[in-house]
Parts: structure tokens; C-alpha cells; sequence
């Protein structure tokens, strides 16, 4: 069964609380996600990664014509 979607979407703000592995974004229909996480130490690295800053509340704009 196949499914035809027409949508429009507006988007005033969007506030992420956070991010992680495997974490799914997504606005609107996109058929089938299969997400997947893949970890890798490539650097080798044997210690925590340092913290960061919160990401900034960053507010959406109209599009420009």
C-alpha cells in the first residue's frame, strides 16, 4: 500500500533540549527510518571528551523572496 503525502509545514521556533547517538530529527513524513549508531574510537583517545556549552536558543526566520 502506498501512501501520497502533501503537507506544509511552518515552522516559527524550535528549541533542542539535546542530542544524542541515534537520536532522530525529523519534521514532516519521510517514509521508513532505520536509524543506526555506530562507535568508534579512532583517535584512540582513553579520557571523557571535555563539556560543552549548551546549544543557543537560536530563533527561525521567514524565507527571504
Amino acid at each position: 500500500m502506498n501512501f501520497f503525502i502533501q503537507q506544509e509545514i511552518t515552522i516559527n521556533t524550535i528549541k533542542i533540549e539535546g542530542i544524542s547517538n541515534s537520536s532522530v530529527f525529523q519534521i514532516g513524513s519521510a517514509g521508513l527510518i532505520k536509524p543506526v549508531s555506530n562507535l568508534y574510537n579512532t583517535g584512540g583517545f582513553k579520557e571523557p571528551a571535555p563539556t560543552v556549552s549548551p546549544i543557543p536558543f537560536i530563533p527561525l526566520t521567514e524565507p527571504q523572496a
